[in-house]
């Protein structure tokens, strides 16, 4: 028996660091993805509530204390913040795995710890950054200062929202800004953990609201005139209306977006290790993962042997329950998601390419939004299938003749967010590395490390999370000029 989700119902919204009745009588009724039942409510935010959070985000920047705090105040809040993730990880990890259907036993630490982590990376980038700093100038001496944006406003996704949420709000806080959560319809209810941990930590009123709502409302909290920054995570689409939206008050933005991202196994390769290494990171929250592995090149010399290993490690994945611990795959986030990966998995069929294992909605699963984890093989990188972010479980093995062609294919998407190269040679690994045009790369191994900077190149997005470089995009350059001839007494 898997522990079961009982239904979660909260009425009222966290705007300025208290919770509040909601202004509006809208509703999000959250549906499990495995039985496809209600398991949650919570309020959906009107355009009203932007209001009010922007306006108590706006007070608290321009007048109230979190600004003015000296670093090590506002890292012992941050801290605290932290700390109450390690505490509560557990809690966190079962509500999002039983809203988005990411299985338990990857959720703990996809979706629970390395939030944890988040936060904590954060902390060690903001004691070293430099705020202020000397400068000879040419025409005298220079004080160059790094002060916080102002306002920002953080729009997550559904699949990994916490995360997201700690890649925007830790530096952001850090950083003294004061923020705006929009938290997606599909995954609100984790985000009331999170209200309540960030109440407890002693942020100062007005610096974080979070409010659960539609694009609608999302669009309305990007063009609001009172935000300075807007961070947001979604799909190549939304990123461009983000853009479009916040380029009428000249709001800064950071984009991360989506990925179709290779991982490129050398002939001397490992397979073994490859296999090992690459599967559960192409099929990450059942493919529905930005960074997912998503194409998986091999040498046309090794092409039968690799596509039989890859396609029985896939085929081995177990997929059912969430929250059955020994679940690896589970059910996509919501129909949509599911109709959308079976009318790829049609199209690539269409398209000439062979499907070598997966392809159905699983047999065993009467209900919920499953499909099988799929695995194409003979796939040109034209096909749509090769081209299109699916998010969902659905993989390209694709064929090449020689190093160079595939990195020539690795490179020829219109995405840039991700990508490994899998080979006896480290070295070899590296020069690879360095001549894939993508924003982060893995030499046999596939990482995220929170105090490097993470972005994407083409249409993956503009700007860049993590490390000094994301903790950067929080703040405005200022330059002072002092008089010739001054030297700090």
């Amino acid at each position: 028996m898997t522990e079961r989700t009982e239904l979660v119902e909260h009425g009222q919204l966290f705007i300025g660091g208290e919770f509040t009745d909601p202004l509006g009588t809208g509703v999000i009724e959250v549906i499990s993805p495995h039985t496809e039942q209600v398991i949650g409510r919570v309020p959906h935010a009107s355009e009203g509530d932007v209001d009010r959070a922007v306006a108590a985000a706006r007070r608290a920047f321009d007048e109230g204390p979190w600004p003015r705090m000296g670093l090590d105040e506002r890292i012992a809040v941050i801290t605290r913040i932290k700390d109450a993730f390690a505490v509560r990880h557990e809690e966190f990890a079962r509500l999002i795995s039983a809203q988005n259907g990411t299985p338990y036993s990857s959720s703990v630490m996809v979706q629970a710890l390395a939030a944890m982590m988040v936060w904590d990376s954060a902390i060690t980038v903001a004691r070293d950054f430099p705020y202020e700093e000397r400068r000879d100038g040419v025409l005298g001496p220079l004080l160059v200062r790094r002060e916080p944006v102002g306002v920002v406003a953080a729009v997550v996704p559904w699949n990994v929202p916490q995360f997201t949420a700690a890649a925007k709000l830790a530096p952001a806080l850090l950083a003294g800004c004061t923020a705006v959560l929009k938290v997606s319809p599909e995954t609100p209810l984790d985000a009331y953990v999170l209200a309540e941990i960030a109440q407890e930590a002693g942020l100062p009123p007005g610096v974080l609201s979070i409010l659960p709502a539609d694009r609608e409302v999302s669009e309305y909290l990007v063009g609001h005139r009172d935000v300075d920054k807007v961070s947001f995570t979604g799909s190549v689409a939304a990123g461009r209306r983000v853009m479009e939206v916040a380029s009428r008050n000249l709001t800064r933005v950071t984009l991360e977006l989506g990925g179709k991202s290779a991982a490129i196994v050398l002939p001397d390769a490992d397979l073994e290790a490859a296999v090992a290494g690459i599967v559960p990171f192409a099929w990450m929250i059942n493919g529905q993962a930005c960074v997912a592995q998503t194409r998986i090149l091999v040498p046309n010399s090794r092409y039968d042997e690799m596509a039989e290993a890859f396609a029985a490690a896939a085929g081995e994945l177990r997929v059912g329950d969430p929250l059955d611990p020994t679940t690896e795959l589970g059910p996509l986030v919501a129909r949509r998601q599911q109709q959308r990966s079976l009318d790829y998995i049609k199209l690539g069929q269409e398209e000439g390419a062979k499907i070598l294992t997966g392809g159905n909605r699983p047999a065993a699963q009467e209900r919920g939004w499953y499909v099988e984890p799929t695995l194409f093989g003979s796939v040109d990188n034209s096909m749509r299938i090769a081209r299109e972010e699916i998010f969902g479980p659905v993989i390209c093995l694709i064929p090449y003749a020689d190093e160079a062609e595939a990195v020539r294919i690795a490179d020829d998407s219109p995405y840039g967010l991700s990508g490994s190269v899998w080979t006896a040679d480290t070295e070899r690994g590296i020069d690879v590395a360095r001549r894939v045009r993508t924003g982060t790369y893995s030499v046999n191994t596939f990482s995220l490390d929170m105090l490097g900077p993470f972005g994407g190149y083409k249409n993956s997005g503009l700007g860049r999370e993590f490390g000094p470089e994301g903790y950067g995009e929080f703040f405005e350059h200022k330059m002072i000029h002092l008089p010739a001839g001054y030297r700090e007494a």
